[in-house]
């Protein structure tokens, strides 16, 4: 919400004990703004590769339990996706969040093939999300300069492949997304 200029000219003019406690004060009212600040300030910007091994140790660990329906590895995808978001808010790493979704594709596809072959009513929304998380995935690689793409070559079409073979397959032709990326 934008403020007017009076009144940031009147913060402005706090003095400084007084803003130092206005602004812990606001900054512990958001989780992501205080993990953040966290992150930059004390950690230094250091730890994003120790962030993106806990995610994926995260991942792994979900896809050890054994899912007895589509709407849980549903689930189970969406939080962890929703732990990507949350890293890249409070990292800026959108080279990880790239990583971390193809690795969240690749591994909960290979461990839930069984569950995810064939289209059915159950997979219905989980094929559907595999779907368009591999398009977001891919339109995120797209924009990365060619040097970069190279390195991702490997697990997106692996990734593709599993999208094409199982449940997902037919919103993946429905979308356009390729068997194969270039």
């Amino acid at each position: 919400m934008p403020i007017e200029d009076q009144l940031k000219k009147a913060i402005i003019q706090m003095p400084p004990k007084e803003k130092d406690k206005l602004l812990i004060r606001l900054i512990t009212k958001d989780k992501a703004l205080t993990d953040k600040l966290y992150f930059e300030l004390i950690e230094e910007s250091s730890t994003i590769q120790e962030r993106r091994e806990s995610i994926m140790a995260r991942i792994t660990r979900l896809t050890k339990n054994v899912q007895d329906s589509p709407g849980w590895i549903l689930m189970d995808m969406r939080n962890l996706s929703g732990d990507i978001t949350y890293h890249v808010k409070v990292t800026k790493d959108k080279i990880g969040a790239l990583e971390l979704n193809i690795f969240l594709l690749n591994t909960f596809l290979s461990s839930y093939s069984d569950k995810l072959k064939v289209y059915t009513s159950r997979t219905d929304k989980c094929a559907l999300y595999i779907a368009k998380k591999a398009l977001t995935i891919l339109n995120g690689l797209n924009k990365l300069e060619e040097d970069y793409r190279v390195d991702y070559k490997k697990d997106t079409n692996k990734m593709l492949k599993l999208v094409h073979q199982l449940c997902s397959k037919m919103y993946a032709r429905q979308l356009n997304v390729p068997e194969e990326w270039e």
